[in-house]
């Protein structure tokens, strides 16, 4: 616990969109009396939210009200809970959660955790927070395993591995409705290597995922794979955005720790130049790749290169 306190910190006093110190510009706000209950609560934070130009304001008070309240969303909250008086140290709490969200802070990292297929997951920065494509890339595998049940391995599932496993999410959602298969789940990032085992523990799903710190653009690193056997599928979400647009990301995106862990390089090459090294061919893997690139926001550069890169 005392480890993420310090990643938490380190993140909040991070840098800003342009370097220097984060978002001067802000300044908290104090609770206004009279806000007891938490529909009140809800519709005073969403004001504030979007008077800064905070993303998905409505949604985020929500979620932090809720989160306060005990609740996963705030239309779980039992009538009673949105209407009755809140104690001090509820009003207070949320104050110092939406403050953080007054930051840039995504709402994942300040409720500590997110549902994620069906699972819930603990989440902490600077590790990758889940993209919506990221479940549909789950979906994807699900459906080629479907259609392809010959190509499982000698246990009766197939063998994965997961290059850039960050929280775990692929990894474990695809234990969770796979229950014969097994992972391998590789990360260069020390974080990412702690939450992925600590969200296999919390899922009780740790017996069947082994969690490699390895980086795979280092030179000869696919190597320390090979005693493990041919892989059945090799499934990644790795960041898609070329180094020219990082600039335009969102303060959220900035600060989930991108810049430290990589971008897709200035033609794309970042990651999916290493992914050759992965499938049954270059062509299937460089499929693979830019099927992860149409899962995503291309920017005008990603659709550039896709169109110029031969199937």
């Amino acid at each position: 616990m005392e480890c993420w306190g310090r990643m938490l910190r380190a993140f909040l006093s991070g840098p800003g969109r342009r370097g220097g110190s984060a978002y001067s510009s802000w300044r908290p706000h104090r609770p206004v009396p009279g806000l007891l209950n938490a529909t009140e609560l809800v519709s005073h934070w969403t004001a504030i939210f979007e008077k800064e130009g905070i993303p998905e304001a409505q949604e985020s008070s929500e979620y932090i009200v809720a989160h306060v309240l005990g609740a996963k969303t705030f239309q779980s909250l039992r009538p009673v809970l949105r209407t009755q008086p809140l104690t001090p140290w509820q009003l207070q709490r949320i104050q110092e959660l939406s403050s953080c969200r007054l930051q840039r802070t995504p709402v994942q990292y300040i409720l500590g955790e997110w549902d994620f297929q069906g699972l819930s997951l603990k989440m902490a920065p600077p590790v990758f927070i889940p993209r919506p494509e990221t479940e549909e890339l789950v979906e994807w595998v699900l459906e080629e395993v479907a259609q392809r049940p010959h190509a499982v391995g000698a246990q009766g599932g197939p063998f994965i591995l997961e290059v850039g496993c960050g929280s775990g999410a692929i990894s474990l959602s695809l234990l969770s409705q796979l229950p014969q298969s097994r992972v391998i789940a590789v990360d260069k990032g020390e974080a990412s290597i702690c939450l992925t085992r600590e969200n296999a523990q919390r899922l009780r799903l740790q017996d069947r995922i082994w969690i490699v710190p390895l980086d795979v653009t280092l030179e000869g690193s696919w190597a320390h794979l090979l005693s493990w056997g041919p892989m059945d599928l090799v499934v990644s979400n790795p960041p898609y955005v070329f180094h020219q647009d990082m600039e335009q990301l969102a303060p959220e995106i900035l600060r989930c720790g991108l810049r430290r862990s990589g971008s897709a390089g200035r033609r794309g090459e970042g990651y999916g130049h290493h992914y050759t090294h992965l499938g049954p061919g270059p062509s299937a893997a460089k499929g693979l790749w830019k099927h992860l690139l149409r899962s995503g926001p291309e920017t005008p550069r990603a659709r550039r290169w896709l169109a110029s890169e031969p199937t």
